[in-house]
């Protein structure tokens, strides 16, 4: 299994003409690799996740073999998150045809923290080409909610309130009207079992880190020690929730959580998968029905990580409080363009202001 995850920043995302005809592979070529500086600890296992499912498991035939409970509801039609709310985008929109396609999947992935989402992306399965891209959502995107007032729900990350409908609404606002089909969950101690089921993941922890918080819920204490080692679940999580101490800052830390991840991928090879996909799946929850969810391995076959792209949503930062970031509308449209292939004379005003 290949561990190299490409990844697309603002900038190019930005870029004049960025979205173009041809096949995925001749994009894939031309996309810059530079880190996205604003990944969160538990992106780096929705990402596992979705590579896991789709690599791991295909035919899901597992399902039935290791737990008495799965992630994917085995009865009853599927649950379209499109259908739970209007289309957002409308027929005169640039992009109506190209959210039509039927042989696109979105699925909604959500790190959560109590009633809050610490991590937001869009995995956008593009079943012909055999093609992932995951788009990221700040926590601190701004998305104002009628009724709401005060700076803190006025962030994307508070429009959730245990209900991942209520944020796939608004990601999909912020994404100019793209279609959401599913969901899938995952919250802090969910990533310390996972972690834990795997047996550890080695890491060569280059700097001591030591950082607390205790204004976080539960309380946020790390301490690492400089070295090789093997770190178990509640210290994998404190490694990919620390901040401080990196050279390059954010930068760093991404570099850090991929390598986290890649060894995570080579720790899972050949390790007894029934009793990892049994973790998994007790600590995930999804609206994906189990025949859906075969239909998509079966798709997914023959996928690997250097199939999958990463995009940040193209927005800007602001410096005093609340922090807010401030979604850039043309530049999402340029980053759709590139993402559904089309040709960028298509995006018009209209599309930005639906």
């Amino acid at each position: 299994m290949g561990t190299e995850i490409k990844n697309n920043s603002n900038n190019e995302a930005n870029r004049t003409g960025s979205a173009g005809s041809g096949n995925k592979s001749n994009q894939t070529s031309q996309k810059n690799k530079q880190v996205t500086p604003a990944l969160s600890f538990v992106r780096t296992f929705l990402l596992a996740f979705v590579v896991f499912v789709l690599l791991c498991i295909p035919g899901m035939s597992i399902f039935g073999e290791v737990s008495d409970y799965n992630p994917f509801d085995p009865e009853g039609d599927d649950v379209v998150l499109r259908e739970q709310f209007p289309t957002i985008v409308d027929e005169n929109s640039p992009f109506f045809d190209a959210f039509s396609d039927k042989n696109r999947v979105n699925i909604l992935l959500l790190g959560v923290n109590g009633g809050l989402t610490d991590t937001i992306m869009l995995a956008s399965f593009d079943t012909d080409a055999k093609h992932v891209d995951l788009i990221s959502v700040p926590r601190d995107t701004y998305y104002h909610r009628e009724g709401y007032n005060s700076d803190g729900e006025n962030k994307i990350n508070a429009a959730y309130r245990k209900d991942p409908v209520n944020t796939a609404k608004a990601v999909s606002e912020v994404l100019l009207g793209m279609p959401i089909n599913y969901y899938v969950v995952v919250d802090y101690n969910g990533v310390a079992k996972i972690v834990d089921a795997m047996g550890g993941v080695p890491m060569d922890i280059k700097f001591d880190m030591k950082y607390s918080d205790p204004y976080d819920k539960p309380p946020l204490n790390i301490n690492i020690k400089k070295g090789y080692q093997v770190l178990d679940g509640k210290t994998s999580v404190q490694f990919l929730r620390y901040r401080k101490g990196y050279l390059e800052g954010d930068i760093g830390r991404v570099k850090a959580q991929q390598e986290f991840m890649k060894s995570a991928f080579k720790q899972s090879i050949g390790f007894d998968l029934p009793k990892i996909a049994k973790t998994v799946f007790e600590n995930v929850k999804s609206d994906i029905n189990l025949g859906t969810a075969t239909k998509l391995a079966k798709n997914a076959m023959g996928i690997s990580a250097e199939d999958i792209e990463t995009y940040m949503i193209p927005a800007t930062p602001l410096p005093d409080p609340p922090f807010y970031v401030i979604p850039n509308a043309e530049g999402i449209a340029e980053m759709i363009n590139k993402i559904y292939s089309i040709e960028p004379k298509t995006t018009t005003e209209a599309a930005i202001t639906q």
